[in-house]
């Protein structure tokens, strides 16, 4: 992970800069002194000192809220302006508000009047991390520190059933890509949905759990919904490719992503646009919970089963605890837009779709 984060921090002390006053004009044996003109504050000249800073990147971490991997080395690199021969400067690691790491490093030149330190360090807990480095006043240089953003260290071997800190922020980084998922810290069955959902997005292997590869794919930014039809208002996507369904809100903003599965290929689902034009509450004679019907007998619907892969009769399958949420949002006249980047579905509407 190359994801760098950067914190300029403000010095603790400042180097006062003087100012000068213009000298009046000598009186003469006739004419009256002309008065002084008002002193002002004049630009410093160049090569005036500036007050020393500095500032914080993290190298290995990534994904909002900010994580890293148990285990993994990550890297703290420090650039002090200006750089000063012979300091050092403190730098401590706290996790939860302990230290738990303390180093004294020098600070090198760099060639642009800089300097820089640098740091690696590894952790085999979990837990919410802070680094934060500090230069005390010397002869040759005044007092300043700096922190870096707080991240989390997490176990990314999670499935079914894990509980804690490290489930909790899984659950965030999928809540803050628009994933349905509880924030409980227990990895349970919508969590598990959402998981599927976002592998699905990635090109991962579509089982209900976590590892490196998830933490890797979201530390870089992967599994984000790109809207299809961001000119269609508010509506709902079915992204057969990915099997994945999305309701995006006015603008084109992603509101929820959903897991799926559309009709398979020999009962294939309808590609186009569409609208809702009927809605059945509960279930039905078919199994079909909280339908939406967009053209004939296909719908967006809660089912009992609904396989990681393209299975229904041309349906939209979504699962039963997810189908109220949809049922309520979608509304009728609600556009559907049914796509396929790999060339599947059907443009013939069949008179025998079903779940």
């Amino acid at each position: 992970m190359k994801r760098a984060i950067r914190l300029l921090a403000a010095p603790a002390a400042a180097l006062a800069v003087g100012a000068s006053a213009a000298s009046a004009t000598a009186a003469s044996a006739v004419t009256p002194p002309t008065p002084a003109p008002p002193t002002v504050n004049p630009t410093p000249p160049a090569g005036t000192p500036v007050a020393p800073h500095m500032k914080l990147e993290l190298h290995g971490v990534g994904g909002l809220p900010l994580f890293a991997l148990m285990g993994r080395r990550i890297v703290l690199r420090g650039v002090v302006t200006p750089y000063v021969a012979g300091q050092s400067v403190k730098v401590s690691v706290y996790r939860e508000g302990h230290r738990v790491e303390m180093r004294i490093v020098s600070v090198l030149p760099m060639r642009n009047g800089s300097g820089q330190f640098r740091i690696d360090f590894a952790s085999r807990d979990a837990g919410l991390l802070q680094v934060r480095a500090a230069h005390y006043a010397s002869p040759q240089q005044a007092e300043f520190t700096a922190r870096s953003p707080r991240f989390r260290f997490v176990w990314p071997n999670l499935g079914p059933g894990s509980q804690g800190q490290s489930v909790r922020l899984l659950q965030s980084e999928l809540n803050v890509l628009h994933y349905v998922v509880p924030l409980s810290g227990t990895f349970d069955e919508g969590t598990g949905r959402a998981l599927v959902a976002f592998r699905k997005m990635s090109g991962l292997e579509r089982v209900e759990y976590a590892g490196t590869g998830v933490f890797d794919r979201i530390a870089h930014g992967g599994g984000s919904f790109h809207v299809h039809d961001p000119g269609d208002g508010r509506h709902v996507e079915a992204d057969l490719t990915r099997q994945v369904l999305a309701e995006i809100e006015r603008g084109g903003h992603v509101r929820a992503l959903y897991t799926m599965s559309s009709g398979k290929p020999s009962t294939p689902t309808v590609i186009g646009r569409f609208q809702v034009y009927s809605k059945t509450p509960g279930e039905n004679t078919h199994g079909m919970v909280d339908s939406n019907y967009f053209i004939r007998g296909y719908a967006i619907h809660g089912y009992h089963e609904v396989p990681t892969y393209a299975a229904s009769h041309g349906c939209l399958r979504i699962p039963i605890p997810d189908a109220p949420a949809v049922f309520g949002w979608v509304q009728m006249g609600t556009p559907v837009d049914v796509y396929n980047e790999n060339g599947g579905g059907s443009h013939r509407v069949s008179g025998h779709a079903g779940p």
